[in-house]
This record gives C-alpha cells, structure tokens and sequence, in this order.
C-alpha cells in the first residue's frame, strides 16, 4: 500500500532530518531573503589544511538541507551499483592498522535537474506514490555509469531510484557530467565528458529507462554543459584540457569548443540535424587552433584580446555535420571543429541564457588551467572567465565578449545558473591542486549581469565550500584510495520544474524561494551531498 499524502510528507520530513543532522547551517540567523541582491558576502573562502574538516558557510539569508548522500542506499539497488553516490566494489569505508584506508569508489553525482509532474512518476515499487517533484543526475565517475532520481516528496526507503546503467542495446552507460530536460522531444540529455568517446544520450522518464546514445546525431566529444533554447535547438559545451606549449607546460592550449544542434524535428533528435560550432573573429581573421603543442594558442594576441574587457567580436555558427549529408554514424566533433575552423576556448564547462525570454544571451564559464603557476596570466585566460554570447538565436552570425575575467581569488569556474533575471551564480571547480596553492577550498559567487567588473568590483560569496570527513580522508590518502580529495561545488540549478516548453530555463525569470522556484547543488567527492538551499528563516 502506498503512503497517504501526509504520512509519505511526514516521512520524508523524518529522512530528511536524519540526513541534514550534518547539513550545514548560514553564519548568522536571519529572515527569510527578500531578494538575491540581498545577500550578504562571505568574507572569506575556508582554507585548506592537512586533517582539518570545516564547515560550508554561507550568506546569512541561506542555509543548506541534505536531500540524498552517497551512502543514501537505492530503492532498486545493484550489486555494482548499491548507492547514490558509492559504487559496490568495497566497503564504503574500511580503515586499516598497516595499509591505506581501503573505500568504496565514488560514482560523484553531477548536474542537477528539477521537474514536477502533477500527475507523478512510477517507479521501481509500483506500489508507492513517489509524489510530484524529482531531481534526476547523471554520476561522473565509476563503471557502469548510470543515472539516479532523487524522489523529493518520498520516504528514506524510497528515496532515491536508479534508472539505468545500461542503453538500450544492453551496453554499459559511460560516466556523466551535464544534464537537462528537453521538452520538445520529451527526453532527459546527458553529456559524457569522456573525449572521442563522449557525447550525448537521451532518456526517457520510465523505470528502468530506456537510453539511446545519439552521438550519430550530436557527435562525439567532450561534452558537459547542455541547454535548451526555445525553438528546440540544443546548445553544448564542451570541456576537452589542451596541452602545455613548450615553454608553458603549466597553462593549457585552448581546446574546447561551443556548438549548436538544429534538429530536424525537435520532437525525435533521432531524426538528425545540423550540428554547429562556434567562430569568433578578432578583426579581419578567425581564432583558430593550432595543431600539436603551441606556446601562441596559450600567450598569443588573439587569445589576450578575447580575455580583455571592453572588446566585442563578431561570431557566426559553422555547420560542421549534417545528418541528411553526412549520415547518423558517430563522429568526432571536436576534430570536425578544429578544422572547420572554429574558436577553441580554455574548458568551457556550462552555458545557460539570460532569462529574459529572448533567447539572445548566452553565458558561459571557462575553467583555466586550476594551476596558480600556469604561464598563462590573466590576461590570457590562465584563471579563466565568464563568456557572453549575443545573438538572434534564429540567425548564424552574433557577438562575443567577455563578462568577467577571473584570478588566483576566483578561477576554475565551472556550472552556472541564473537567480533571477539579471543575478547569476557561478561554482568554482579549482582543483586540489590550486586548493593548496592558494589554501582555499572553491567558493560559490553571484554575479550582477548589470554591473561592470572592469574596475575591480568583484562578486558576492554567497557560499565557501567546506571539507567533510570523508573528502578529508581522501586527501589525506591521496590515490591510494581511488577517490578524488577535497569537495567541489557542482550541480548548482534553479528551476521551478516545470516541464512544458513554456518552462524551458531562460522563457522566464527565476522568483528564487517564490512560487515553486527552488535552489539546488551537489557538493561533490567526499560524502557526495546533494543539498537544496533554502532561506535561512523559511522551510
């Protein structure tokens, strides 16, 4: 028998509560926010120290409740796949007196996606009634890959579902990193980061689901950030590392790409397409690639001039695959688009458009090299940037500049999402590495897309990312366990789930804690928390 409405409410209120006993509170007690530019800044990112757990701190007008944890145990478990966020290889945690603490491997829930169906879900118990409001993510890491539901009205035994491991030709899912919903084909996407054997696949809604890689369709890469616009066309970015030059073997050659996907029929993307990327002009000439190692891909002029305020260049869309022509069998997109050829950035991760309704402004991250010794200073992109696309989104030429350009303070930016109509937060993913360099752990920043940060104005933290015990062990061990080491920020979404076209993100502006709009993100590796954040005087 399923749970009656408020005994299954009750319930989960009870899980809920067990999870967010280690749920991190704000630094102050205050009201509910009235509005995003309310919040007060973080003065500081918690540092990094050998053995030192801390806390995630955040703006006095927020705080943070668990949804689901690694350890969180699956309502239709697996023998390899047992739990949200641990793989089934190991115990979850095994100290031992003369060797390495031996773990479990972390499969790292990523980007988060937010839909209400009013008429519910099914599950894996057709007995239950998982409610309305779920949260679907793709895993980052471990074999198989696969994708989970988080159920947000169920009960602890309910709470988390898997969908699948496996495709619909019985082959294992690869790992992912990017998620959206797609309301013209009525599908989850899912990017997979992993090179020439990335791509893109798409999901039914049903239990188990039913996966198709349509890479023939969108290529192969490595894909991460994927977004809707309102004609169904599908945009994603791409996050591929280049290489050391010779004489700057710590900054990273320019070596990802942005691309869009005009499908021939939006309701099936099986049915092909043109898939674009894109060119950026400086003057008279393109911004290319060059081939193999190469010191002016990493300190040329062209790549200072995209990381200097105040410039704007013209871009158009180059179609470098189309189905009705080239066929449906996968191909490499990035090679396609090296020799288009078209502009290369340094790791764009995540893009979404400005919601204002227009579908013209499309922002979006670029990581950098996460290393406070790269050669790349700056100026030439080495801690990375936020990028502003402006276009029609029905033609193939547009407009680029830079919105802001990071530093040793703020870099490895990586998912992104809108607030509200002008307000944007951005998630660092800096790296071990850059967290001792600069002992600081990632912080979590809003931007004010009204303002100019030219002159020095910086944005508000309106969350440093703390170390649980767990990301602490890890760093402490280092590879010996097999689990990456301090916390990152990921998954950051807003959404109020609606799943219609009309609530593809960017139609309208986000009323962030008001009529249905919530606020959510994963704090990855370590005890892989999925948390939403909420006003620190409301429920």
């Amino acid at each position: 028998m399923s749970l009656s409405r408020i005994g299954r409410v009750a319930a989960a209120g009870i899980a809920t509560a067990a999870l967010a006993a280690a749920a991190v509170f704000p630094v102050a007690t205050a009201s509910a926010a009235s509005s995003v530019g309310s919040w007060a800044n973080v003065a500081n990112a918690n540092p990094k120290a050998p053995g030192l757990v801390t806390a995630d701190k955040l703006s006095p007008q927020l705080r943070e409740v668990a949804l689901a944890q690694g350890a969180t145990t699956l309502e239709n478990p697996t023998a390899g796949v047992p739990y949200y966020g641990y793989d089934g290889d190991q115990p979850t945690l095994v100290p031992l007196p003369t060797a390495p603490t031996v773990e479990a491997h972390k499969t790292e829930p990523d980007k988060n996606t937010y839909l209400v169906f009013p008429g519910g879900l099914a599950g894996a118990d057709h007995n239950y009634d998982y409610g309305t409001h779920f949260l679907f993510q793709g895993h980052e890491s471990g074999t198989p890959g696969y994708m989970t539901r988080i159920n947000l009205d169920a009960d602890a035994a309910h709470r988390v579902t898997l969908l699948a491991t496996q495709d619909v030709n019985g082959a294992n899912l690869p790992d992912y990193d990017g998620s959206t919903w797609d309301p013209f084909a009525k599908r989850l996407l899912f990017t997979s980061e992993n090179g020439s054997a990335g791509g893109v696949w798409q999901s039914d809604l049903q239990v188990p689901a039913h996966v198709q890689d349509i890479s023939g369709v969108a290529g192969r890469g490595g894909f991460e950030g994927i977004q809707n616009d309102n004609r169904g066309n599908v945009y994603i970015v791409e996050d591929v590392g280049g290489k050391g030059g010779p004489t700057t073997p710590k900054a990273k050659q320019p070596n990802s790409f942005v691309y869009r996907l005009l499908p021939n029929d939006r309701s099936d993307l099986t049915k092909g397409g043109k898939l674009q990327v894109l060119q950026v002009f400086n003057g008279d000439h393109p911004i290319t690639f060059h081939p193999g190692q190469n010191d002016a891909d990493i300190l040329g002029a062209d790549v200072e001039a995209l990381h200097t305020y105040g410039r704007t260049f013209v871009t158009r869309w180059i179609t470098i695959h189309n189905t009705a022509v080239d066929g449906t069998a996968a191909f490499d997109a990035n090679a396609l688009a090296k020799a288009a050829p078209a502009t290369p950035f340094k790791r764009p991760e995540n893009g979404v458009f400005q919601p204002d309704g227009t579908f013209s402004h499309f922002y979006f991250t670029e990581t950098g090299d996460t290393n406070a010794d790269t050669e790349a200073d700056a100026a030439h992109g080495g801690f990375g940037a936020l990028m502003k696309l402006t276009q029609d989104p029905r033609s193939n030429v547009g407009s680029l500049s830079m919105f802001y350009r990071g530093d040793l303070a703020h870099t490895g930016v990586d998912n992104i999402s809108f607030l509200s109509r002008t307000e944007v937060a951005v998630v660092e993913d800096a790296g071990d590495t850059l967290h001792t360099q600069r002992n600081a752990l990632d912080s979590g920043y809003m931007f004010d897309t009204t303002a100019s940060y030219d002159s020095g104005l910086q944005p508000v933290r309106f969350l440093a990312q703390g170390r649980d015990a767990s990301a602490t062990i890890d760093s402490a061990c280092g590879s010996a366990c097999g689990n990456d080491g301090d916390n990152e920020i990921t998954g950051i979404h807003t959404s109020d789930g609606d799943p219609t076209v009309q609530g593809v993100l960017g139609t309208e502006a986000p009323k962030l804690f008001k009529d249905g709009w919530r606020l959510f993100y994963t704090r990855q590796h370590g005890d892989n928390v999925t948390f939403e954040i909420v006003p620190s005087g409301g429920s």
